[in-house]
């Protein structure tokens, strides 16, 4: 890591004396916690319960109960004071969030990629590397833990980062919530929750109901979700864990992007071609799932997860009339059922060797999802905007067995060495049952392989600092929505691809001098051979290859403090350099079927801000008044692989105010929040690379949100 750049280095040492001073200077919380002990355990990290302060990685908790009063249905909401995480809420419900971690996942114009997402352990990321984060429930959730970093790569597949969702136990006493929350486009949002413990039973039980008249014309949605988590405390030293979860999404309005003049004009506008074609998705999707934990004695346990789950999606897209002519062409309308399911078993051991404290969990994850994806007309005559002819139809099958094993073993009373190691096996397979005259059978096979080793050093220098250095493996497959059509034009998937492989290292500082206050920074850098790029885009299709050189450097720090009395600071950096390495040819414009313009090696990777800034000033607790004042700046955004376009830099601010009464059975809390206080015009998310320059999603303009909710203990 030592040749990451003097400019990234200066900036971790300018954030660690910034963070350092305010320590010097703050007034101490009252806290029952100690200098570097605080009750912030995670386990996304390591498998394994640690405190986040003493895990050579860098991990954040975020509990969903202690965040500024929002909306509650989007995970942006909680991640905006993450550094290296960039959460973008789109507006468009058709579309789900954008989500990438130190770049990894920038080039998703739909969903998440190249970031492992999990919901109480359940993959939200299919086998393939592609996620969503529609059915995440946040009324029920207890915390979200973001890992960054090398040891992500432990994951598996499409892992620059894990995002894992975990939902709160049951609670002693019992309660139900009832939440109401409305604003302005229509926005509002109801949710009912159960949770309790009765003996060895607990339960966790949510309904959610969300719906937008949306910002802009023809972004309307209604979301219905539920979850549930049981609980059971068997035998001597057993758990069984019960999770079901629930999503409809039905015709969530799409508005599509829009031109930089067409931003600049009127960013409320929607696209012509969305009123011609009533672009929209439609989304259904329940799943279950089982974990077993067991102490088995000695220091040994075991954990089996099962799961399964079906997706349902339909998507209305743009494609003109006339581009569906060509015979191997799959129509304008996308439709796809999916059956999908797993299993993950670990053994974990913790005892001494050599008379040192030693832990390490060892197992292997399956994963399978079945797709039959079936495409047709968004025509019939003159008639757009529904369903007519079919033109594909094919079984996508694809499937991961991976084993994994990590240690962390405390070799002396400062030092401690986590390594692991994951051997990952990812099959694709495609039958095609769409066989015309002109449209051959494009049946398929390919199967990608990859070990990622990972390895981490902490030096417990004080009882307040911890420095680290890690570095490891990882690799990326493209997805079947990359996989879905050739580069050079012809029948077939493009099973030419190969996997992007990256070698990821940080550096970092952890610090705790006090209670209540916390920093951390580091330094990073990941380098990427055979990364993804578009490669061709024309009539509604979009194809990739795999270009030479990318690299992701950069510098993140964050400091959480108590000020005294009930004041509490959060501040967060993110500066990332995220170029292409390599020189290479992509198209600029459409219809274009032959890459022909070249990209210089040095440009930058479209998607990714280069500068992050998060500051945030709370005052109050659950109980009388409370109040918060936020700001978050961007920079500008390049939306294209050549850099001709770029979203303009942007700060925002938000201000909210609240009040909790304490009531005999329970508590009565209300808030009022403004989002862009300033009432700024900001493109919120791009999409990147859109083949017609519709690359701007607005965010926005200054918005009202209130909320109620009731608590009652039983």
């Amino acid at each position: 890591m030592r040749n990451t750049g003097s400019g990234a280095a200066r900036r971790v040492l300018v954030a660690v004396g910034i963070a350092a001073g305010f320590a010097s200077a703050a007034e101490p919380a009252a806290e029952d916690t100690k200098p570097g002990q605080l009750p912030d355990i995670v386990v996304t990290a390591t498998r394994t319960e640690q405190s986040s302060f003493n895990v050579p990685a860098s991990i954040t908790s975020v509990p969903i109960g202690d965040t500024t009063d929002t909306l509650g249905i989007n995970p942006s909401e909680f991640l905006d004071g993450i550094p290296g995480v960039t959460a973008r809420d789109r507006q468009n419900y058709a579309q789900d969030e954008q989500i990438s971690i130190r770049g990894f996942g920038a080039r998703a114009t739909f969903g998440v990629r190249g970031v492992r997402l999990y919901t109480d352990g359940i993959p939200a990321t299919m086998p393939d590397g592609q996620g969503q984060v529609s059915h995440f429930n946040l009324d029920s959730a207890d915390r979200i833990e973001v890992l960054r970093g090398p040891f992500s790569a432990l994951y598996g597949n499409s892992s620059g980062g894990v995002i894992q969702v975990f939902t709160a136990d049951g609670s002693d006493p019992p309660r139900i919530g009832l939440d109401l929350v409305g604003g302005s486009y229509g926005v509002w949002r109801a949710s009912a929750n159960a949770r309790g413990l009765s003996g060895d039973f607990g339960y966790n039980l949510d309904v959610t109901h969300f719906q937008t008249d949306g910002y802009r014309d023809h972004s309307a949605a209604e979301r219905e979700s539920g979850n549930a988590k049981l609980t059971w405390k068997i035998g001597e030293g057993g758990k069984l864990t019960l999770l079901a979860n629930t999503l409809s999404l039905p015709n969530a309005q799409d508005p599509l992007g829009l031109t930089h003049a067409q931003f600049d004009a009127d960013p409320t506008q929607v696209t012509a071609s969305a009123i011609q074609f009533n672009t929209r998705k439609s989304v259904h999707q329940s799943q279950g799932g089982a974990i077993w934990d067991q102490d088995l004695g000695s220091g040994n346990s075991l954990r089996v997860l099962g799961y399964y789950g079906n997706r349902g999606v339909q998507q209305f897209l743009s494609v003109p009339v006339s581009a569906q002519a060509n015979p191997l062409h799959s129509g304008g309308v996308v439709d796809l059922d999916s059956d999908y399911g797993g299993a993950d078993a670990r053994w974990t051991w913790t005892g001494e060797l050599a008379g040192r404290a030693f832990e390490i969990a060892a197992g292997f994850a399956w994963d399978r999802q079945q797709q039959l994806r079936q495409g047709y007309e968004n025509f019939v005559g003159d008639v757009l905007g529904v369903a007519g002819a079919l033109r594909r139809n094919e079984d996508d099958t694809v499937s991961d067995f991976d084993q994994y094993a990590q240690a962390t073993w405390h070799v002396a009373d400062a030092w401690s060495l986590t390594a692991g190691l994951r051997h990952s096996q990812v099959k694709f397979d495609s039958a095609d049952h769409y066989v015309t005259t002109g449209n051959p059978d494009d049946s398929g096979r390919v199967d990608y392989g990859a070990t990622t080793p990972v390895a981490g050093v902490l030096w417990h220098a004080a009882d307040w600092a911890n420095l680290y250095a890690s570095y490891g493996k990882g690799f990326e497959t493209p997805t079947f929505n990359e996989l879905a059509y050739r580069a050079d034009g012809g029948a077939g998937l493009a099973f030419d691809l190969v996997p992007s492989r990256s070698r990821n290292g940080e550096i970092g500082i952890k610090l705790r001098p006090a209670p209540g206050i916390e920093a951390n920074a580091a330094l990073f850098r990941a380098d990427t051979r055979d990364e993804l790029a578009v490669a061709t885009s024309s009539g509604g299709r979009t194809t990739y290859q795999n270009i030479g050189k990318a690299r992701r450097e950069g510098a993140e720090a964050s400091l959480s403090m108590r000020l005294g009395g009930d004041w509490k600071l959060q501040l967060a950096y993110t500066w990332l350099d995220a170029t292409f390495r390599s020189a290479f040819l992509t198209c600029s414009g459409t219809p274009c079927t032959v890459p022909d313009t070249p990209v210089a090696a040095g440009t930058r990777i479209p998607g990714i801000p280069k500068t992050d800034a998060h500051a945030a000033l709370r005052w109050g607790g659950d109980s009388g008044w409370r109040t918060s004042l936020q700001g978050d700046y961007v920079s500008a955004v390049a939306v294209n692989d050549l850099g001709t376009d770029a979203a303009p830099s942007y700060f925002v601010a938000a201000a909210d105010v609240g009040y909790g009464l304490d009531l005999p059975s329970g508590q009565l809390r209300a808030f009022a929040r403004i989002d862009n206080l300033l009432d700024r015009r900001y493109a919120g998310s791009v999409i990147v690379n859109d083949a017609n320059g519709r690359y701007f999603e607005p965010a926005p303009d200054r918005t009202l949100m209130l909320g109620l909710q009731w608590q009652w203990s039983l």
